[in-house]
């Protein structure tokens, strides 16, 4: 177990931390916390709308597919640290 903290581009939204589980990806967590983030594919890697940057705890997540990173490219601002909610599954217990 660990926890994720969530920062907004809305200037009025405070940042929010959450539980995140072993197993559990970083858009399953923000919907079992009543944050919107789209997921046009149903969070199957089939699109890139659950684009989110990691800001720390990179370690703790699988590498990125060749797949996943098919799909940033064509994101809205992709920087080096663009990942898909989708696939952002907890490995190990830490903090992201």
């Amino acid at each position: 177990m660990g926890k994720v903290k969530f920062l907004f581009e809305e200037k009025d939204k405070e940042p929010l931390e959450c539980e995140i589980f072993d197993g559990e990806t970083i858009l399953e967590v923000a919907h079992d916390n009543n944050i919107h983030l789209n997921h046009n594919c149903g969070g199957v890697c089939g699109c890139s709308t659950c684009h989110v940057y990691i800001e720390s705890g990179e370690e703790l997540l699988p590498e990125i597919s060749d797949r996943e990173e098919e799909y940033v490219d064509r994101a809205r601002n992709p920087k080096f640290n663009s990942r898909l909610a989708c696939q952002c599954k907890l490995e190990e217990d830490g903090d992201l």
